[in-house]
């Protein structure tokens, strides 16, 4: 029996409960009427046999008793649902508001992230050209300058990473969606990921699917979103660790995950990592992961954080499936 069949009857049980303890208190008082009978037992008043009327008596009290029982079981049944209703709305309103408040920071924040890379971009530009032109001059004549050039170069770089990534978490998405088999998005992903799996010689496991699994993506996103999760990943586990790189049909829906095994997220931080700015590395900007929920939710899919199996951090990319019609072309 199906869990809608067995939510059905037991409607049906409940709210039918006054009627069924009627028909029992019915059964009761027939079978106590019968069985006097069949032991002889009378009720007589001055010589006249009363005994069905007492039957009746005592029967109406018992029909009513079962009746009002039902009647309580119903409304106490009503008043669960109806609680059940209220917790429910209540969560979802709560649940709407903060993602309200979250989207009007988000979007405050990109505003004012736009704004202010741009207005740093062209004097970190202007800087570094000065750095590396100083730099050059002096190159074998003082080291110590030279020495501080390159760190200024490096450093302004940096800046400018993050500037590219304030700029790539204010500016808004264009996909351009077409169907793409999750192999080749595993291959692109590997390659651009290589230099970093092969310097700390991290290990990458990729099962073969039963099924080849397709989705219907922006390639270059979501391709951006996997070496973001790998590149985490190798950080994570460290030299001569282990990725496993994994797919599955999940009704309609394609589940990507990318395993560790590292230490894994601690739950307490599970939801606060997808914050922007938020980060637990000294040289990290916050902006990664969400950059890729943003990307991931803009394919209407769902970036997940989880706890591998045996220990380490499991990440999971839902996207839709590309339809079947797609997957014949």
């Amino acid at each position: 029996m199906t869990t809608t069949t067995r939510d059905t009857s037991a409607r049906w049980y409940l709210g039918s409960a006054r009627w069924i303890g009627t028909g029992i208190g019915i059964a009761v008082v027939a079978s106590d009427t019968v069985l006097m009978r069949a032991l002889g037992i009378t009720f007589a008043i001055n010589g006249s046999d009363v005994t069905l009327f007492v039957a009746a008596m005592y029967g109406s009290s018992i029909v009513l008793l079962g009746y009002l029982l039902g009647r309580v079981i119903e409304g106490r049944r009503r008043d669960h649902e109806q609680s059940a209703i209220i917790r429910s709305q209540m969560a979802a309103i709560e649940a709407a508001r903060a993602r309200l408040v979250q989207s009007e920071k988000l979007a405050a924040l990109g505003q004012l992230s736009a704004t202010i890379a741009h207005e740093v971009r062209n004097p970190l530009a202007v800087i570094r050209s000065a750095a590396q032109s100083l730099g050059e001059s002096v190159a074998g004549r003082d080291p110590e300058g030279e020495r501080a050039c390159r760190f200024i170069t490096a450093e302004i770089d940096r800046l400018t990473s993050v500037v590219g990534s304030l700029l790539a978490f204010a500016r808004p998405l264009r996909l351009e969606l077409k169907p793409v088999a999750v192999d080749e998005l595993f291959d692109g992903a590997l390659q651009l990921a290589a230099p970093d799996l092969t310097r700390e010689q991290v290990q990458v496991a990729r099962p073969v699917p039963t099924a080849p699994l397709r989705v219907r993506a922006d390639v270059d996103l979501v391709r951006q979103v996997l070496v973001g999760l790998l590149v985490n990943a190798v950080e994570a586990v460290g030299q001569h660790g282990a990725i496993t790189l994994d797919a599955r049909d999940d009704d309609g829906v394609v589940a990507i995950e990318v395993a560790d095994s590292g230490p894994g997220v601690p739950a307490e931080l599970r939801t606060r990592i997808f914050e922007p700015f938020f980060t637990t590395r000294a040289k990290g900007t916050g902006l990664g992961l969400p950059i890729a929920r943003q990307i991931v939710e803009a394919h209407g899919g769902k970036l997940e954080v989880g706890e591998r199996r045996g220990g380490g951090a499991r990440f999971v990319v839902r996207l839709p499936a590309a339809p079947p019609s797609a997957i014949a072309a």
